[in-house]
């Protein structure tokens, strides 16, 4: 299969699951085993999947889309076929919620995910790094909960403001995006409608660089005028996940 597009989620999906306890493991097992490869195969992109470092029954994951019928597509694809008929008893088994999910797309034309060149290991060769399952990687989501109609005025200012102090602070931005109001081409899966997000998904080398970051920032009049700007038109504190991926996330 040849790698994905720079531009493999010009729509994606943010979605968090709540788990039943003790139940991360055993998802994440089936996901990376079973529903990967399966789902591309249908025409979507598995961009990433995460253990949240604050929430131990959470499981985190996103997924990338052409456009709404392509996704449309995929998902009827997917979730009709064998594969999904196998296994989602076990998958649903582990889970208490799966319906918190935002549908986005990139904040400004090249803020989209780059996956170019990546490779996920195979099963294979997961199974042989189990012992090292939790990788040194390190991913930081932000959502910010705006005002409607605020979206593309925050994503030109977090690009014009936010960007810079990043890079200054050994921070990658991987992606940004704002939320797609489009209709939801597939409504047996529910997504948050209402909801108008701007989200920035950001990359460490490690929890170490991360907590420096975190510093620097806290440390920085230059961030501070930038964060009391974007809470101007914020309806609530921003939430934060910190994120540590699989072994076969593409996503690090």
């Amino acid at each position: 299969m040849n790698p994905p597009s720079r531009l493999a989620s010009p729509v994606v999906e943010l979605r968090q699951y709540t788990l039943k306890s003790g139940q991360r493991e055993t998802l994440i097992a089936l996901f990376d085993g079973e529903f990967v490869e399966t789902q591309e195969a249908t025409g979507m992109t598995v961009i990433g999947q995460f253990r949240d470092l604050d929430r131990p029954d959470m499981f985190v994951w996103l997924r990338g889309f052409e456009d709404m019928q392509t996704r449309k597509d995929a998902l009827s694809a997917f979730y009709g076929g064998p594969v999904w008929a196998a296994h989602r008893d076990a998958a649903n088994s582990t889970m208490i919620d799966s319906d918190d999910v935002l549908l986005l797309k990139p904040a400004w034309p090249d803020a989209a995910f780059d996956l170019s060149g990546l490779l996920r290991p195979t099963v294979a060769e997961d199974e042989t790094v189990s012992g090292r399952s939790r990788l040194s990687g390190f991913v930081e989501i932000s959502i910010h909960h705006l005002q409607p109609g605020a979206e593309a005025g925050f994503a030109e200012r977090f690009q014009a403001a936010a960007v810079p102090q990043l890079a200054a602070n050994s921070a990658r931005l991987l992606g940004a995006f704002i939320s797609e109001h489009a209709e939801n081409t597939f409504p047996r899966l529910p997504v948050r409608a209402a909801d108008n997000v701007f989200i920035a998904a950001v990359g460490f080398d490690d929890g170490d660089v991360h907590a420096g970051y975190r510093a620097a920032l806290a440390a920085s009049p230059a961030w501070q005028a930038v964060r009391e700007t974007m809470q101007a038109v914020s309806t609530k504190p921003a939430e934060t996940l910190r994120l540590t991926p699989t072994t076969r996330s593409l996503l690090r």
